[in-house]
């Protein structure tokens, strides 16, 4: 309906739209690519010292080495913005290190810095198209790009108290765009581990924080009783990565 379409581009603009969308202005569910190399031809693979395909695979590392490599046809892809790999400014100490990769605010400024250093705001533009791409073109890569965005933005607790109106919006966001999915679909198959909960986990304790308006800690209590309710989500349990270590001391040793 137009309502729920509204709800879902609350943040698009045509401006935003042509910067993010291919410079082709077609989206696809797979990928147009292109060899890095070429390869169809025995003379092709003997240049690069590859075996023919007649030959069988001696493993599974073998076989995915002779996989073809191949890159995004200019023009074909969805321009996000880049995530960044290091989540630390170069010369960062041990103790530094430690720090911003438990709270990725630094990173998150680094995105912001990239393309939204004048609207915060409109990185939730992005977000949206994320997942509008993958909801309606079933584009893989646009909902890898939303869950790596969301982590970003939830696990970032210095910027949850300074960019405060970006939150309270992200949870507006958030509440429109988890009524079109499954409970179960962020489950991960092998694990059973919930990659939203144990995201929204970490979210719902910074905005504990004194630091936090009272406007976002309690539409974010409130958000927090709506997924418990409605998808019967537990954020109370205490996290894995949270939980006491055992550790079993070598025979003789003894602690004091």
């Amino acid at each position: 309906t137009l309502r729920k379409w509204v709800s879902l581009s609350s943040f698009l603009s045509d401006a935003a739209v042509q910067q993010l969308q291919p410079e082709s202005g077609e989206i696809c569910a797979f990928a147009e690519v292109l060899p890095v190399a070429a390869g169809r031809h025995t003379r092709d693979r003997a240049e690069q010292h590859l075996p023919p395909f007649d030959r069988g695979c001696r493993s599974y590392a073998e076989g995915l080495a002779r996989l073809p490599q191949v890159r995004p046809r200019p023009g074909t892809e969805i321009r996000f913005t880049e995530l960044p790999q290091q989540l630390y400014p170069d010369g960062a100490t041990p103790e530094e290190i430690t720090r911003h990769s438990m709270d990725l605010s630094y990173a998150l400024e680094t995105v912001l810095s990239r393309r939204y250093a004048s609207q915060p705001l409109e990185l939730l533009a992005e977000l949206q198209f994320a997942f509008i791409c993958f909801l309606i073109g079933n584009v893989y890569d646009a909902f890898e790009h939303w869950k790596r965005l969301l982590n970003l933005l939830c696990r970032s607790e210095d910027a949850i108290g300074k960019y405060q109106d970006l939150y309270i919006n992200l949870i507006s966001v958030l509440y429109h765009q988890l009524s079109e999915i499954p409970a179960d679909f962020f489950v991960d198959i092998i694990s059973q581990d919930n990659f939203l909960t144990s995201t929204l986990q970490v979210f719902f304790s910074c905005t504990c924080s004194a630091a936090v308006d009272g406007t976002l800690r309690k539409k974010a209590e409130k958000f927090k009783a709506h997924l418990t309710k409605k998808f019967k989500w537990d954020f109370e349990a205490e996290p894995d990565d949270c939980a006491p270590v055992v550790v079993e001391l070598p025979e003789g040793v003894q602690v004091d």
